[in-house]
Parts: C-alpha cells; structure tokens; sequence
C-alpha cells in the first residue's frame, strides 16, 4: 500500500491560512509540535503508515519548532528547511513561496553544451557563503564555463564541513546564508546566463545530529556504507523513506529553481526494489517536467561502470543524464606522471586514458586487478555527454593526505597539457575551482563538529588513514580552523603571474571548445584517439567529414615528433600549449609549418582544425 500525501513535501508548509505539518513517525504512539521557546504544544493527527498531520494558524515563517514523541525529549524536523542554531536545535519555519524570482525567461542549456566549474561554498571566497559566490559570477561568466556545482549545502553540524556530513537534507547550510540566499544565488546565476548543479547525498547521513532513527525506519541493518548506516530504499517501513528523497529532489528543482543535481555516490544506494530509487526519481522528475516546462537533469556519481544507471527507462535504465566518470581522471593522472597508488594502481597512462577517450570506461569487461574481478561493461551506444571528466575534483583533491591540487604535483606545462585533455574530449568537461588559474593552496579535508568525541574519533581516524605516509609528514588535523581558512581561494593571483597567463589560457581553451564545430559536438562516433606509449604521445582526432579537430599530446619530458593524419591537407594551428605566449618554451609564434610530421615539445600538446 501506497503512503498517504504522496505528492506533499515533508515538513511544515506555509499556506495562506496558516501552515500544514506532514511528519512521518511510525514509531511513535503519540506526537506534538512544540512552538517556539514556549512550552505549548500542539497534539498532530494520526493517520495511515505511520504518518502524522496538522493544519495550524500557529506557525509562519521564522517560527521555531519541534517535535515530542511519545512525551520524549524535543527533536529537531527531520524535514526541517532551515536549522538556524544548528543540528541539534529547533527547526524553523521558512515559505519558499515567498522569493520573488526574476528568471522567467531562464531557459537551462542543452545538457551537451555545459562547461561544469565545481566549488565549495566555505573555500571559494573568504567570505565563506552564497553571497561570496555572487561576487563572483562576472569573473564565472568571462572564464567561460556555463554551469557551476555547489558541493553539498546541506544543514551540517558547525560552519566547516565538505557537505557530505549533512543531516538535514531539506535545510540549506545556515552558515551559507539558508534557502533564501540560496534561491538568490540561483536567480542571480540564471541572470549572468549560468546554470546550477547542486551536489545531494542519498547514501548516507552524517552522524551528528542524526535523530532519524528515533522518529522511524530511515535505515535498514541489510546493507552498509563506508560512511554511515544505509539508508531505507527497499526494506520494510521504506515507501515513506522513498517519498521522502523523491519529494527532496522536487524541492530543489521545484522551489530553488536548481538546473541539475549531481547525486553522490549513487553505486553505496542499495535497493533490490522492482523499481530503483533513481528510476522513481526520473519518473516523477519527468512529471514535474511535463508541468513545468523547465528542463532539469539527474547526474550521478557512479563507480560501477554499469550502463542501467545513464540508460533511458525504455531500455530497462534508470533514466540519469550522465554520470561522473573517474577512470578518465585515474587514466590521465597516470599518464602525467602521479603515483600508482591504491585504485589507481589499475590504470596504464597513456593507452588508458586512449582507451577512455574512445569507449569512456576503461574497464568494460576486463580483469581489474585492484578489484580482483572483472569489471564493467561497454558504453558503445551512450553518447558523449552522458560523461563529465576532469583532470581533478574535491574528492581526487582532498581525499589526499595533504591536500595538494594538481598546481602543486605536476609542472606548469603539464597543468596546461591536462586541461586541454578534458577540454578537448567528447565528453562534458569539469574544472574544479581555483585551477584555472593554477591555485596553489591545497584543499584540505575539514569539518567542525561540536560533539568533542566525533571530532577526536576524526582526528584519530584520519591519522590512522593515512599511517602509512608518515614520511609525508602529519596529516592536517581536520578540526582545525586553519586547515579550512588554508583551503580558501586566494582571489589576488588571477591578477599576477604566472596565475593570469594560466587564467588566459584556460579562456582561450574554453574558446574553442565553444567555437569549433568538431569540439563542441559530442558524438562519440567520430573519435578516435590513437597512444604511442614509447614516445609518450597521444593522438586524438574528433570530428566527421570537413570538420575536423586533430589533437596532438606529449606527456614525456623529451620532445618528440609525430605525424598527422593524411586525411586532411588544410590543417590549421589553433592552439600550441608550448607557445611564448602561454609562458612555454617555443620562441617562435603559433604559425607552426605542417609538412605532415611535427615536432612537439616536452608536455605540451598543439591543436589542428581542419574545416
């Protein structure tokens, strides 16, 4: 049987005659709302499958709340909106009706055409909030990219945090600025002609401030996660859970007029259901749609190389847009040169990152020894943008020791040589905050938390993760406020050297992903990218008929010479990484000769278009 009130979000809802309470508690045999700092409760109404209900004049918004189960102590809403004292106290009453929006005309781009820019609310500006990202949206805009992804801004205990500790899935971080800077955040993105992505997490709750379990069954013992207990999608007591994510991803879409979300870790989402949790998420993300007429889109983060994730329904898929694909990130890490390490023990370099230029996953099938099984299946038939990559991001960034960002591992020309291997690929490119520009400072994990035994039993964990890198040096204490202030953005380089020729190059690269025919359409059928893994070079070639890119890469430290295609004789240089002009070592200016074989100088790589 289906739960009462499927198609109202969970929580209190301020209408014109007051407010409607929906709280779904079945483990309790009677349930109040408390108001305020008063002592005054207000008896809720039982109705079927646990839910509770009322409708009162006794709320508005900035009201304060709570919720006595069965004469217990007062407990936070687990579908609270805003939390403005923090995890552990009172909920507060926020209309989300009441914004006035000024992007009627906004209209989402075409999902192949974003040029994603990831960032972290607390460390893209000191001023740590939504209202910092709005000073920022000029210099956003002029880079180039046209949709920005919010890292997780749900409510988390403390100031600092990644997000992926949250506890509050519906309350907007109050640090940040709450739900209404939020939608002014957005509305302000859509004026400037930018799209937002917000990061959600399904597979987990954070710890502190977890009082689900004393209000019903929103996690199941069955499975487990890295991070925390799994949540309920498909054992008993789970139709209300379920509705709850569902009616989650509508608010967002719905009520702060985000363009995307990008689902973490969606592979740790255990569900043996007849229909997936993410299939009944499409599907009533298609209604909404259908009602609207605003396009949105469902971009998960998956490490099964599974094609029923990014296949549409109608193929037995769970219908997601596109989805995080990492081994193109472990693959190029490789092939520049970085450790083989852990999961990236897996990958080759160069015939790697060949093989994901031309099939995506790299594993399709295959042995995967860091696995021990085989792994994958081909994507043959997904086209290119069902795919982000990236040459870095929070979690290849952070979840190192010390932090330290591509800027810090790998020279000047090979930071220039793996950006133009995202932006060239046929598939959505993302950059990760700061590294236009070549930010040197790390991005450290943190997080604030205020029970003191959680944050010791961080510290200890965190030092026990990485025991094996003492040489390294001491991991960051991740409570620390100087670890987060250390990750900020430092917005004075872009203005000095060699930060602002590493910014114009990057404008120039996004340019011409724009501007050529043979980049900007992702048809995967006309790749083909070609490793020379003896002289460590790379051929990539997009594009069908006259319109054609050629793209030639080193990744070796020594010059090497390869040849062009015959099947064009009217190539053009576009873009030479090695060129004066971006502080590399050739003297000579962008006019190359093409006499069928060239020259190409330690980690760089040139452009060729033929049309």
């Amino acid at each position: 049987m289906k739960p009462v009130s499927l198609n109202q979000r969970p929580g209190v809802t301020v209408q014109a005659d007051g407010a409607s309470v929906l709280l779904w508690a079945p483990k309790a045999k009677q349930a109040a709302i408390k108001l305020g700092d008063t002592n005054k409760e207000i008896p809720l109404q039982q109705q079927e499958y646990g839910y509770w209900t009322l409708h009162t004049d006794q709320l508005k918004a900035g009201s304060l709340y709570q919720f006595i189960l069965d004469g217990q102590d007062p407990l936070p809403d687990p579908a609270s909106l805003s939390q403005p004292e923090g995890v552990h106290t009172a909920s507060a009453v926020v209309d989300l009706a009441a914004f006035s929006w000024t992007d009627n005309g906004w209209k989402n781009p075409k999902l192949e055409d974003y040029i994603l820019y990831e960032l972290h609310a607390g460390t893209f500006t000191s001023e740590s909030n939504f209202a910092g990202i709005e000073t920022k949206l000029d210099y956003l805009k002029s880079l180039g990219i046209n949709a920005i992804e919010i890292m997780p801004i749900a409510q988390f205990p403390g100031n600092r945090n990644w997000g992926y500790d949250g506890v509050f899935p519906y309350a907007v971080q109050n640090s940040y600025g709450g739900a209404e800077a939020l939608q002014h955040l957005v509305d302000a993105c859509h004026s400037k002609g930018l799209a937002v992505v917000l990061d959600v997490v399904y597979n987990h709750m954070g710890p502190e401030g977890n009082y689900f379990g004393q209000f019903g069954h929103y996690f199941t013992d069955k499975y487990h996660t890295p991070w925390g207990n799994a949540v309920n999608f498909d054992d008993a007591g789970c139709d209300a859970v379920r509705q709850y994510f569902i009616q989650n991803v509508l608010m967002w879409f719905r009520d702060f007029h985000i363009d995307a979300l990008r689902m973490d870790a969606v592979h740790a989402i255990k569900d043996f259901s007849p229909v997936h949790i993410l299939s009944d998420i499409k599907s009533a993300l298609n209604d909404l749609m259908q009602q609207t007429g605003k396009q949105h889109y469902l971009i998960v983060e998956c490490d099964l190389n599974d094609t029923r994730f990014i296949n549409s329904q109608n193929q037995g898929g769970f219908g997601m847009d596109a989805q995080w694909i990492d081994e193109f990130h472990h693959a190029l890490r490789i092939a520049a040169g970085g450790d083989k390490t852990g999961y990236y023990s897996d990958f080759n370099g160069l015939a790697d990152l060949a093989k994901s230029y031309n099939d995506a996953y790299v594993y399709d099938g295959q042995y995967s020894p860091h696995r021990d099984k085989l792994f994958g299946v081909k994507a043959e038939n997904n086209p290119g943008q069902q795919f982000v990559v990236f040459s870095q991001n929070h979690d290849q960034v952070g979840n190192r020791m010390l932090g330290e960002r591509s800027s810090e591992l790998f020279s000047f020309e090979m930071q220039k040589l793996m950006a133009g291997a995202v932006l060239t690929a046929p598939f959505l490119p993302m950059l990760f905050m700061g590294e236009e520009y070549s930010e040197p400072h790390r991005f450290m994990y943190f997080v604030s938390h205020t029970d003191p035994e959680l944050a010791e039993a961080v510290r200890k964990g965190r030092k026990a993760e990485f025991a094996a890198f003492h040489a390294q040096g001491e991991a960051p204490d991740p409570m620390a406020q100087d670890t987060f202030i250390n990750s900020q953005l430092q917005w004075q380089l872009p203005q000095q050297e060699p930060h602002q020729t590493m910014l114009a190059f990057y404008k120039e690269l996004i340019t011409l992903r724009k501007t050529l025919p043979a980049l900007r359409n992702l048809n995967r059928q006309g790749t083909q990218a070609i490793a020379d893994e003896a002289t460590q070079t790379l051929i990539l070639q997009r594009g069908s008929g006259s319109e054609q890119v050629i793209v030639l890469m080193n990744f070796s430290k020594n010059p090497q010479t390869v040849t062009l295609p015959e099947a064009q004789s009217n190539w053009k240089l576009v873009l030479n990484s090695a060129s004066a002009r971006w502080k590399g070592p050739q003297a000579e200016a962008d006019t190359l000769p093409v006499s069928g074989t060239v020259s190409l100088q330690p980690e760089s790589f040139l452009i060729y278009s033929a049309s």
